[in-house]
């Protein structure tokens, strides 16, 4: 009986998620390739983005085959931390349309640049 230490996967699951990596990947260069736009595009670069990393956490770092006591314990601080950023954008949202509604801010309004600051482009123009 071989012990849990000295036990080896079969490689053939290497092969099989290293194409499975290849063929997301495809499916995320597709994605610019057909030129999708706005937030759909954004949308898929991160579900694809996401589908390989889980492929490469799972597999290749081997948590599958662990504990699920170290599994909650490397994946939990991560998915707690998303969840804040989530929550974070939520509110960002939220503060940016009570602004707009509220208190009458431009939505048009664009920020000034350092050029517009410092009066820009005027030791260019001395040069010439």
């Amino acid at each position: 009986m071989a012990s849990d230490a000295g036990q080896q996967h079969p490689l053939g699951i290497y092969y099989k998620v290293w194409g499975l990596l290849f063929v997301v990947s495809l499916f995320s260069y597709l994605v610019d390739y057909f030129q999708v736009e706005g937030a759909m595009r954004w949308t898929l670069v991160l579900i694809f983005m996401v589908i390989k990393a889980g492929f490469i956490i799972a597999i290749f770092m081997h948590v599958v085959w662990e504990r699920m006591a170290l599994v909650f314990t490397i994946l939990g601080p991560p998915v707690v931390l998303l969840l804040l950023i989530g929550f974070m954008a939520v509110e960002g949202n939220y503060t940016e349309e009570a602004r707009f509604t509220y208190m009458g801010h431009d939505r048009d309004a664009v920020a000034l640049t350092p050029s517009d600051l410092h009066g820009g482009g005027h030791g260019e123009e001395e040069a010439h």
